[in-house]
C-alpha cells in the first residue's frame, strides 16, 4: 500500500467536512448595526474581552439594559458575531438584548470555554440582574456547555448568574471525520503524519474533537446555577444550503449526523430538554437567504425568544424578508 494514500484521503475527508462550516460573512453595511427601537433602552456601555454586538461593527461596546435579561450566542467553526446578526435582530424585534462570543475556532475547546467563562463573569458583575441565556451552534455548543460546568481542571466557575443553555447541532458524540486523528492504525500507516495534518487543518482543538478525547468522554456535569438545558438535534439528511436555478442542490448542509449529536453521558443530564428536528446544519439557525423559521418557532415554543403578538406576525414576515434575502 502506497504510505501516502492514507493522510491523502484523511486530508480530504477533513477538508470535506471542514467546507460543511463554512458560511461567507456578508458584506452588506446593513449588518453593522441592529435596530433596537424594541429593546429596552440601554444603561450600561461597557467593553468586555470576547463579547461584541452581535454585528460587523468594529466598535467593541456593547450597550445594554442592567436589569434585563441578555441572550448570548456562540459561534461555531469558521463563524463569528456578524454570522448572527440576523437572529440577533430576531430577538431585537422581540424586545430581547443579545451579545455574541468571538473566539478563535482554532484554539483549544478548553481555552475557548474558560475565555467564555470570564467574559460571562464580568458581564454578570457589571448588570444589575444578571440573567444569561448561552446558545451554542455547532461547536459552539460544545465551548458553551463546557464553560457551564464544574469541577473543571482550570477552576473556573460562571458566578452571579442565572444561567440557561440551548445548544444546537452539537456533535457530543465527537466529530467522526477527525477520528482519524485519534487513530493508532493511521499514524502507524501515515508515519505519524497524520499528527501535524490534523493539528494543521484543526488547530490546537485537533484532539479534543475525537470521540476519544476526555473533553468528549468526560463532558462533565451543569453547574448548579442552570436551570435548564435545550438541546436541540438536527437531522441533516437530505438538507440542501444551495441551488441552482433548476431547483437541484449543489451543496449540502449536512455536516453532523444524529450519532454525532447523541452522547448518553450528556443526554442522561437532569433536566435536558432533547428535542430533534428535521433541518440543514445552517438551516436551522439562518444562512443570510434561509430564515430560521424552525428554530423561531421552536425557541417560542421553549420560552427561550418571546412569542410574537398576534399584531406584530405580519412585521416579523417583513423583517425576515428583509434580513434573510442573500
Amino acid at each position: 500500500m502506497d504510505k501516502k494514500f492514507p493522510s491523502m484521503f484523511f486530508l480530504l475527508i477533513v477538508l470535506i467536512w471542514l467546507s460543511g462550516c463554512t458560511t461567507p460573512i456578508p458584506t452588506d453595511p446593513e449588518f453593522s448595526s441592529i435596530d433596537s427601537k424594541y429593546l429596552p433602552k440601554s444603561n450600561l456601555s461597557v467593553s468586555i474581552e470576547g463579547f461584541t454586538s452581535c454585528t460587523t461593527s468594529s466598535d467593541p461596546t456593547i450597550r445594554l439594559h442592567s436589569n434585563e435579561p441578555v441572550i448570548v450566542i456562540v459561534h461555531g467553526c469558521y463563524g463569528s458575531a456578524a454570522r448572527f446578526r440576523s437572529l440577533a435582530q430576531v430577538f431585537a424585534f422581540h424586545g430581547q438584548q443579545t451579545v455574541c462570543f468571538n473566539y478563535n475556532d482554532r484554539d483549544s475547546l478548553m481555552k475557548s470555554s474558560s475565555e467564555l467563562i470570564m467574559a460571562l463573569n464580568t458581564l454578570s458583575d457589571k448588570m444589575e440582574n444578571p440573567n444569561l441565556t448561552v446558545i451554542g451552534h455547532s461547536q459552539g455548543g460544545l465551548v458553551a456547555r463546557s464553560a457551564l460546568t464544574k469541577g473543571r481542571q482550570d477552576q473556573l466557575s460562571v458566578d452571579n448568574s442565572s444561567l440557561q443553555l440551548v445548544t444546537i447541532s452539537a456533535p457530543y458524540a465527537g466529530i467522526a471525520a477527525a477520528d482519524h486523528c485519534a487513530s493508532t492504525t493511521m499514524r502507524w500507516l501515515t508515519l505519524g503524519l497524520v499528527v501535524p495534518i490534523c493539528q494543521l487543518i484543526s488547530g490546537d482543538k485537533w484532539y479534543e474533537i475525537t470521540a476519544s478525547s476526555s473533553y468528549i468522554q468526560q463532558p462533565g456535569t451543569l453547574h448548579d446555577r442552570v436551570t435548564s438545558h435545550l438541546k436541540i438535534v438536527t437531522d441533516e439528511t437530505g438538507s440542501c444550503r444551495k441551488r441552482d436555478e433548476s431547483g437541484s442542490c449543489i451543496e449540502d448542509d449536512f455536516v453532523f449526523s444524529i450519532k454525532e449529536q447523541y452522547f448518553s453521558r450528556v443526554d442522561e443530564a437532569k433536566g435536558l430538554d432533547n428535542i430533534e428536528i428535521a433541518a440543514g446544519h445552517a438551516e436551522i439557525v439562518g444562512d443570510y437567504k434561509v430564515a430560521p423559521t424552525k428554530l423561531i418557532n421552536l425557541l417560542q415554543e421553549r420560552g427561550v425568544m418571546r412569542k410574537t403578538q398576534p399584531g406584530e406576525k405580519a412585521n416579523l414576515s417583513e423583517l425576515l424578508a428583509q434580513i434573510y434575502y442573500y
